[in-house]
Parts: C-alpha cells; structure tokens; sequence
C-alpha cells in the first residue's frame, strides 16, 4: 500500500531542561537494557562467557541461513536501485549539494566503516584461512589463493551493500521528505503515523542495540591490538584488566572529539586516520615484494568476483563447521549490528548527493581500498610463510590474533617506527568510531534531532567503553563474537522491512514526478497593475518573524479555511493542523495516498553578498520565508507576500496535480 510521506513537524519549543531533548522510552528503555548487559558481564563474567558462547552456536545453527539470505538479498538490492530509474533522485531537495568534498566524505566513510577491523584482521585472517581453510588442505599454495578470497568475501561489497541499506533509507526520508533522521522513518509507508508510537520504539531501540553492540564489538579488539602493540614496543602486559585501562584512556580522548563536534572532531581525525593509513600501506607496498603484491591484488579481486556467488550461498550444510560461525556468520552479524551505526554516519554526511552516486560510491570506494588493504597487508604475509624462512607468523595468528600484525612489522625494515605508526593509527580508528558511534546513538535516542545536546553524546561514548570493558570480562572475542551475531537478529528483520518502505517510497515519488510544479518562486495567477507591485516588493524585502506569522494568520489560513469548507461538501475530507512552525491542510482519500499542502516557517542566515544596498540592523542577522511543502518534500518557493487568491490559486493548483498522479496509479 502506498502511505503518504509527510513532513516532519517542529514541535515548539520547550523549556531547556536536561530531559526535554530526549525520546523517553528510546533512552531509558535502551540504557537500561545496556546497564544490565554490563553489569551481568562485570559481575558474572565466567556465567555469561558460557552463556554468550551457547547464544552464538544456537544461532549458527539455527538461523545461519537467515544471515547468508538476508546479505544476498541486500546486495542484489542496491545494485538494482544504482541501476533503476530511481538513481538520479537526490538525497535532499533537488537543488541541494553535497555537505562535503570527495576526500573528507571518502575519509569519514572509512573511518567510521571498517578501520579498526583491517587493522586486526589484516593479517591475522588470511594466515588463519591458510593455516586451517574450512575445506581441503591448509598449507598450500591452493590454501592461501583461497584464503585471499575468503578474507575479501568477508570485507567486500556484500558488508557495505549492508550499511548502504540503512544509510540510504535514512537519508531519503530525513534530508528529503523531511521525516525525523531516525531508523523508524524508514517504515512509514508501510505503517504511518505509527512510527511515532510503540513501534516506532521498538524499532529504533533494535537499533540502538544493535549500534551499542556492534560498535562495542570494534571497540573491544581495537584495544585488544593497542595492548598487542605497546607489548611489542615496550613490554606492556597483556592482560584483560591492561586493556580496561586503555579503554579507560582512549574512551577519554574520544569525549574530547565529541565536545568538538563533527567537523572540528571526526572529520579531522578520520582525514589523519587515512592519512596514517596511506603511509601504511606505501610502507608495505615499498618494502615487501612489491611485484608480488600487485600482482597478488589482481588475482585476489578476480578471484572474488569469480567465486562471490557461491561463497554467497555456500553454509555446508552437508558437512557442518564450527568455522561459519566463527568467521563467515560472525561477520555478516557484525556488519548487521554495525549497519544502524554506520548507516546513520554516511547517510549523515551524505546530504544532496544522488542515489546513484550514493551507492557507487559508499560501495566501490571504501571496498576498494580494503581490498587494497587486505592485499598487501595479507599477501605479504603469505609470502614469508610460503618462502619457509622459518618466520612462523602462523603460530602467532592462531594463538593470539592481535598479535599477527606485529609480529609481520617486525620481518620488515623501520618495523619500531611502522609499529608505532600502526598503534596510533588503531588509537585514532577507536576515536572515530567510539565518537562516530556515540553520535548515532544520540540522534536515534533524540528523536532525530540531529545536533544533540553534547551531554548526550558524551553519556553514550561512556557507554560504549563500559560495553566494550564488560565483554572483554565476559569472554574477549568469543563474548565480542557472540554480542555482534545475537544483537543482529531482530535488526536483520527491520531491514528487511526498510527495503520494502524504501522501494514503496521511491516508487510514490516517481509516480507523482511527472506532475510537480517546478520548483521555482511564481505568481500563480495573472498579476494585476497592484498585486505585481506587493509580490516583488515581498521578493526583494527581509521577512522578518512578525510578518511572515502576520501572512499565516492574516492569508495563509484563511485560504485553507476556505478551501478546506468547500472539500468537506464533497465526499473528501479535510483537516487543518498549525503549530507554532508550520499550518498544513490535509485532504484523505481513504485507501489513497492523502494530499498535504503545507506553509513550513523557515529562518534563514543572511548571505554577506546579499541585498549589500539595503541598510541592516546588527541584530538582524536572519530572515524568515514561508515556503511550500507537499507530501513528496520541499517545493523551494516561497509564498510570502502571496495574496488570499494567488495562495488559494497555488493550493489548488497543486491538489489537482495531486489528483492527476492518483489517475496515474491506477
């Protein structure tokens, strides 16, 4: 069924109270869920690592498929939305741009995405899949072909084709249908104004779940690796309760990000994240087998489009291994959790970029580079093992993951130096995501709102680190394994859903397309000797609050009062809804999708290049617009200075383009 897309009401304002920025049940609900995670992970730590330990076999036994379904499903769906008629729509108004450049939104995307991950493991997992493949002989040159492929499985297009779901969901009902950036907008034409209820919660607490779990999975072997790394420099113990101090520590330095914000905070250190992870990679690239390694990366990537498929579908289910729920099932749980988190951030700074554009570039970008990653990080630890030089970085793969990537660094030269380069790298990946998370986080518990209150991200930074130190007590990376994979399970659910009110959505919108007015300022009658005179006297002039509430009380709504008296005759209804910010008529049509014509109260900052004649107050800093909007999103006009016929003549003319696309569905 096709639902009506509505606006999103600004609600006034109310006292500033610590309180008053927060969706009540969201927060408490999902705070306390958290608590308790926490202190039963503290508190019971050998109970709950056997407890987490039967959660992720049953699981893997009982809903692997599940998984493996539902990341098939969700790649062969954006590739087909990059694909369709769909691709051009943008993400915000038509004529909105891009928040950022290429380089600081591709910064931000692998920051937030997968940093922590590569870096843990990078090494580790190509030399574990070669050492103990899930099927045939490990050891070989066969195993370390296949272990490649494996890893890039793991970490390629199907695990961002995940945060693409969530993060393009989000950002087409929030930036241009104007719906609260929050995981519950996406089902609204599927249930309505519901996703402002019961549901509506529900909904976004998986999410926060999901996020919190997901987010603290990364956390927990981020500080994992920083414990293996100050080990190898200096001697550091490894140690459960070492690694709860660095978490301590870091969790710090992830607040200070949080107080500086999104650009001051995560988009400068993901710029050096990616800065340190370019000296990386030209360090490995220069001082391993160079030829080698590019040549390997060749191979590798053909041999991941060649097998995808049927790695895709592959859970042998003839002969059963604990191996898919160690690995292949963790991941797609991991990527599942983490989609709310990641999905929020890109979509967060993805403003005004096309659908198209979205997917290519959320896709093909970030994947690209780990593919690169992967490449030379794992082959050239391949190399030192198929060479038999007597270098075991096996051993040290399969006794103590974090531990493999150093234990490379050091055959290499400079290996001190690229150990500190790699422990700080890690440091500043758990800044950007312990902060990106915390975030995310904050909007979902705020209702949306996306500038929140810092208080608020600084409690769910806390959070995260108290998550993470708790499952480290509750079992390490088993309990980190089994928290990603169990939280993923209702989310996986709610994606789903996504999907389909995302297509529902899309599918509305260009429908109505063909017969929307142009988004341009108009007189919508004949202008006369005097109404001309009053219309571009209102083009030229500074609205101030007064006057553009003076329009509402004094034109706006008797137009709509009029309009809507005459509706109620026929066998339509209407209903006529003001709130400080915006008046909205609203026309049902039963099972069809209702007609909304709204006037939406809008400040703006006055540009410096602006009216640079008229004279301007000091305190004037702004002015205020009346602008349009329809259910299908912001018509950028606006209808100040309108007189009681010409907005009578604008709304009809918009309702009987509305009637006109109903036609159309039929």
């Amino acid at each position: 069924m096709n639902q009506a897309i509505p606006e999103k009401q600004t609600e006034p304002e109310s006292e500033d109270k610590l309180l008053d920025t927060i969706c009540r049940p969201v927060f408490f609900i999902s705070a306390g869920l958290i608590l308790l995670v926490c202190l039963y992970g503290a508190g019971f730590s050998e109970h709950a690592a056997v407890t987490f330990s039967a959660t992720q076999r049953w699981l893997v036994t009982n809903f692997g498929w599940f998984y493996m379904a539902s990341i098939a499903f969700f790649f062969g769906f954006v590739v087909y939305l990059a694909s369709s008629r769909f691709a051009n729509i943008k993400l915000g108004p038509d004529d909105s741009e891009p928040d950022y450049s290429y380089l600081s939104w591709f910064a931000m995307l692998f920051s937030a995405g997968m940093g922590i991950g590569l870096l843990f493991f990078g090494v580790s997992e190509p030399l574990t899949h070669f050492a103990q493949p899930p099927s045939g002989i490990g050891g070989t040159t066969a195993a370390a072909n296949r272990a490649m492929e494996i890893t890039f499985f793991h970490w390629g297009l199907q695990a961002w084709s995940v945060y693409i779901v969530v993060g393009l969901s989000l950002a087409y009902f929030s930036f241009r249908h104007g719906l609260p950036l929050s995981v519950r907008s996406a089902l609204y034409p599927l249930i309505g104004d519901r996703i402002y209820g019961p549901i509506g919660h529900a909904v976004d607490i998986f999410a926060v779940l999901g996020t919190m779990f997901g987010v603290a999975t990364s956390l927990g072997l981020g500080v994992m690796q920083v414990n293996a790394g100050l080990n190898f420099l200096f001697g550091v113990e490894i140690s459960t309760y070492v690694q709860i101090l660095l978490i301590v520590f870091i969790t710090g330095m992830a607040t200070i990000s949080v107080v500086a914000g999104l650009d001051a905070g995560i988009r400068r250190i993901s710029e050096l994240n990616l800065l340190l992870a370019l000296v990386m990679l030209v360090f490995i690239l220069v001082a391993g087998p160079t030829a080698t390694l590019l040549s390997a990366l060749m191979q590798n990537v053909g041999g991941y489009l060649s097998s995808m498929v049927d790695m895709t579908f592959n859970l042998y289910a003839y002969e059963p291994k604990e191996w898919m729920g160690d690995w292949t099932l963790f991941y797609w749980g991991w990527w599942i959790s983490w989609s709310p988190f990641v999905g929020m951030f890109i979509a967060r700074i993805s403003r005004g970029r096309t659908i198209r554009e979205f997917i290519i570039g959320v896709l093909l970008v970030p994947a690209g580079f780990t593919f690169l990653w992967l490449s030379l990080f794992g082959n050239t630890a391949l190399t030192m093992e198929l060479a038999d030089s007597g270098i075991d970085l096996v051993t040290a793969a399969l006794e103590d993951s974090p531990t493999a990537l150093f234990a490379m660094l050091d055959q290499l030269p400079w290996s001190n130096v690229m150990s500190l380069v790699a422990t700080l790298l890690i440091i500043t990946f758990f800044v950007t995501s312990s902060d990106s998370g915390s975030l995310v986080i904050d909007i979902i518990t705020s209702g949306g709102n996306e500038d929140p209150p810092v208080w608020q991200r600084i409690f769910w930074a806390i959070t995260e680190g108290a998550v993470a130190a708790a499952l480290l007590l509750a079992g390490g990376l088993s309990a980190l394994q089994a928290a990603a994979i169990s939280s993923a399970l209702p989310f996986a659910f709610v994606m789903l859903l996504m999907c389909y009110g995302l297509y529902e959505g899309l599918q509305m919108e260009t429908i109505r397309r063909p017969y929307r007015p142009l988004p341009a300022p108009r007189i919508p009658q004949s202008p006369t000797a005097t109404n001309w005179h009053q219309r571009l006297r209102a083009l030229i002039g500074e609205h101030r609050q007064q006057d553009v509430r003076a329009f509402i009380d004094n034109t706006v709504r008797p137009a709509m009062e009029a309009v809507s008296k005459q509706i109620d005759k026929s066998q339509l209804q209407s209903t006529i809804e003001e709130s400080k910010a915006m008046i909205r008529l609203t026309v049902s049509h039963g099972v069809n999708a209702a007609f909304k014509y709204e006037i939406r109260l809008r400040e703006y900052a006055i540009p410096s290049v602006a009216f640079p004649k008229l004279p301007r107050r000091d305190q004037e800093k702004t002015y205020w617009r009346a602008e349009v909007h329809l259910m299908e999103g912001p018509q950028n006009y606006d209808a100040a200075g309108y007189t009681i016929e010409q907005l009578t003549s604008d709304l009809l003319a918009q309702f009987e383009m509305h009637m006109q696309s109903l036609h159309a569905e039929v």
